[in-house]
């Protein structure tokens, strides 16, 4: 079993720190570089790089919780949600396709509650 994780290549788990902008503010965010290489996949399906995505993320974010406690961490886990969605294709395999197209209520639902926070924005 170890095998198929031992034997990654070392560079996708060596962390890089890149400098971003959020709100004219310089910030610096740091990552394993498999990280990097999802958020530039996500970005690009959008015809965003990943300085914009992440300023995009950081921004729905803010707007949805009110606070940023961690996001590195945040970034890490909307990776990990992008495989796991993928691989249950909730979200196509096909780069061309726009994540902006899709139907976040459609792809989230029926997913196990503890993997998706409800939408209190359209609450009545």
């Amino acid at each position: 079993m170890c095998q198929i994780f031992i034997r990654a290549n070392v560079q996708s788990y060596d962390a890089t720190t890149r400098s971003i902008r959020l709100h004219g503010v310089v910030t610096s965010v740091r990552l394993e570089n498999l990280f990097w290489d999802t958020l530039d996949e996500i970005g690009g399906r959008d015809g965003m790089t990943v300085p914009q995505l992440l300023s995009v993320l950081y921004d729905e974010l803010l707007q949805h919780r009110g606070d940023i406690p961690n996001f590195a961490s945040f970034l890490r886990v909307c990776c990990l949600r992008y495989r796991a969605l993928q691989v249950e294709q909730r979200i196509p395999g096909d780069l061309r396709i726009p994540i902006r197209t899709l139907d976040a209520d459609a792809v989230l639902r029926g997913l196990r509650p503890h993997l998706v926070q409800p939408d209190l924005t359209h609450a009545a």
